[in-house]
């Protein structure tokens, strides 16, 4: 059995798209995955699998979404080994001044590319910092000026529709749920 986290695009995020983790731990039960456990209320869903491709496993995960909760909800898998190799790839020190820097990793859902991704991504000198990873993008805004950051302006292009993104700490927390 592989172990998985399904990461679900824009789920209980401003009122919208509402959905119970509680519905949407027995959503996965139902459809047969195992020890399955979801981690904050922004749609980070742990499970345990026989399959063992993350793309088949996606379609998998997005269909039983529409099913149960209608709409079309995105979900993009990443194996327990490629959430690994994204966290081990981490930019030098990236994440590891929570209180000066905000530290976001940008997950990219296929067919979208980092190249496609970085056409919409502005940056502000002396704020935002990028770096391009493996299928993500590793993003951090100085805390101080935050607000200032131009990290909000990907909201509406075309590209932001494939991308999900989780703090540094979810995903480092993500990996210890997935390591345990």
């Amino acid at each position: 059995m592989g172990r998985y986290v399904a990461l679900l695009r824009g789920i209980n995020v401003g009122g919208n798209n509402t959905v119970k983790m509680s519905d949407l731990k027995a959503s996965f039960e139902a459809a047969g995955f195992e020890n399955v456990r979801t981690h904050i209320n922004s749609g980070n869903v742990l499970f345990e699998s026989a399959g063992s491709d993350p793309a088949k496993l996606t379609a998998r995960v997005e269909t039983i979404l529409a099913k149960t909760f209608g709409g079309s909800l995105r979900a993009l898998v990443c194996s327990h080994r490629q959430l690994q190799s994204i966290v081990k790839n981490a930019p030098k020190g990236f994440g590891a001044k929570p209180a000066e820097y905000h530290s976001d990793v940008i997950f990219l859902m296929p067919p979208l590319t980092v190249e496609e991704a970085m056409s919409v991504v502005s940056l502000r000198e002396g704020v935002d910092q990028v770096w391009q990873g493996r299928d993500v993008l590793y993003f951090a805004r100085l805390s101080a000026r935050r607000v200032q950051s131009r990290l909000g302006k990907i909201i509406g292009t075309k590209p932001y529709q494939s991308m999900t993104i989780r703090s540094w700490s979810t995903t480092t927390k993500l990996l210890a749920l997935l390591d345990a």
